[in-house]
């Protein structure tokens, strides 16, 4: 398909406008604090706006109504979680991250249960985002492929190229305000993409939902409590676990809080950042039902190779590229790049603040030089955006990068949440007690994700029947329960370190 003169320019003009704002920041970045945190003066609703572009990805744009549109609203309910878990953050997780001091997340395991903690969970949280950035560029070029021939390693080294220089010259102001402003874009072409299909209908919006009913596209699963399928409960708990971790253990949103001015702005930012995700992701959904019934009213208009159920995920790019006026569509694309350059351009930033606070000031050069820490800054930038696009070509190799990104992350997130809970209800437990709960929770989530493929042609006994969005929930509850109870075993109470003394009056004042 050849892209429209107009279309191309709003698309264009998207890329070249993002690019040069963040950099613009580059003025700004006049040392280690202004690069990770703003020096704690960004507007509390520009931080709000910022959580929830991370939140939404290349991925949630384009997997979310492909999902509604071959089943139901099932995987809407991982966002009925988010209310509880923002809770929670602000209850809990706010307070804590802002009386310690340090912009790491795993300063405070280290505090509680040493530096190994603090080592294992920075590493997990790198190599996560590594794992992030490949599936996501990866994901937001096969679209642009299929649509418009354009070359997939190509558009990942663009790709990269793009989102790795502002990120790098601006800093989190620059990923900050540029993701507010990516927010809008795809909040914006979410809802004109809704809009067209709702009036697009040939007896009216009122034939979407007659046509939806009739096959139960509303639906939000079963309400069994069968733990090996996609129910209702599954889902609920698996967004809560999910949720839970992110706000409690990802430095992505854990060094947001530091942003804002005061605790009750940074409140403020994560009520707004996760609670918008909630309509949106909403939208989402609604996009997939109306492109069921649009096609089911005029089955002509799709391509017989996409009335595939298997090739759903593509169902939505082609209506992007054939059912919207002109201009729409490049501001749909633009929406879609916005949705995965924000979430990138925040993995970016972290993880450079973790490479910096977790290894280098520990480390090697412990009261580094603003200059000095500048430098590992922008190299850390750097590098993680070199591996993250050589992570995107890697899944070039790869059957489902979707499928190896959930994998990956489940293995893990549920490591690095576990062993964040245990740290903090639990005031009893010390570095072994944790050891052996983190080893006792990585062979449980390696055996729900990897023992059904490990076993995939046998009735092993040693088989995992459990759905794979519980490897984080049964991982996380097995390093809790295991580390509690070894420490209530061993009673040691009394013994514990002045670091984990620190750690224990934290948690009183919260």
């Amino acid at each position: 398909m050849k892209l429209p003169l107009i279309d191309l320019l709003v698309f264009l003009g998207y890329m070249a406008g993002i690019v040069l704002y963040g950099c613009s920041f580059y003025f700004r970045n006049k040392s280690a604090d202004a690069f990770t945190v703003g020096s704690g003066n960004l507007p509390a609703w520009v931080v709000g706006l910022s959580i929830f572009a991370t939140y939404v990805s290349s991925i949630s744009f384009l997997a979310l109504p492909g999902k509604a549109y071959q089943t139901n609203w099932n995987g809407f309910v991982f966002s009925l979680s988010i209310p509880l878990a923002s809770y929670v953050a602000v209850r809990f997780f706010v307070p804590l991250y802002r009386s310690i001091n340090s912009v790491s997340a795993y300063y405070y395991l280290e505090t509680r249960f040493g530096a190994w903690a603090r080592i294992y969970a920075s590493a997990c949280y790198l190599l996560t985002q590594l794992a992030r950035m490949g599936s996501i560029m990866f994901l937001l070029a096969l679209p642009m492929n299929a649509l418009f021939g354009w070359d997939v390693p190509l558009i990942i080294i663009g790709t990269g190229i793009g989102v790795l220089l502002y990120s790098l010259m601006g800093g989190i102001q620059a990923v900050i305000w540029t993701d507010a402003i990516q927010a809008i874009i795809l909040i914006a072409g979410a809802l004109a993409c809704a809009l067209v299909l709702l009036f697009s209908l040939p007896a009216g919006p009122g034939q979407l939902f007659s046509l939806a009913a009739e096959q139960n596209k509303f639906s939000f699963g079963s309400l069994s409590t069968s733990l090996s399928d996609s129910t209702f409960w599954v889902i609920l708990i698996y967004g809560l676990f999910i949720n839970l971790q992110n706000f409690g253990i990802d430095q992505s949103y854990v060094q947001r809080y530091l942003t804002t001015k005061s605790e009750k702005e940074a409140k403020f930012s994560t009520w707004l950042g996760s609670l918008l995700y909630v309509p949106v992701s909403a939208l989402f959904f609604f996009i997939g039902t109306a492109l069921y019934a649009y096609y089911q009213a005029q089955p002509n208009l799709l391509p017989v190779a996409l009335q595939d159920p298997a090739l759903s995920d593509r169902v939505f790019p082609y209506f992007i590229a054939h059912g919207l006026p002109t201009g729409l569509t490049g501001l749909l694309i633009a929406s879609i790049f916005a949705a995965g350059m924000s979430t990138i351009s925040t993995s970016l930033n972290s993880s450079a603040t973790i490479i910096l606070t977790d290894y280098y000031q520990r480390y090697f050069q412990k009261n580094a030089s603003e200059k000095s820490s500048m430098w590992v800054l922008y190299l850390a930038s750097l590098l993680m955006g070199i591996l993250g696009v050589l992570a995107a070509l890697a899944m070039l190799q790869v059957k489902s990068a979707l499928d190896a990104w959930w994998a990956l992350s489940s293995i893990f997130s549920g490591g690095m949440l576990g062993l964040f809970l245990l740290g903090y209800f639990s005031r009893q437990a010390l570095k072994r007690d944790a050891l052996i709960g983190v080893i006792a929770g990585v062979l449980v989530i390696c055996w729900i994700s990897l023992s059904p493929a490990y076993f995939e042609k046998t009735a092993s006994p040693l088989k995992s029947a459990l759905h794979p969005n519980l490897a984080i929930v049964f991982g996380t509850t097995a390093i809790f329960v295991m580390g509690f109870c070894t420490a209530q075993l061993f009673n040691r109470t009394g013994k514990t370190n002045s670091k984990s003394r620190e750690a224990a009056s934290l948690n009183r004042k919260v």
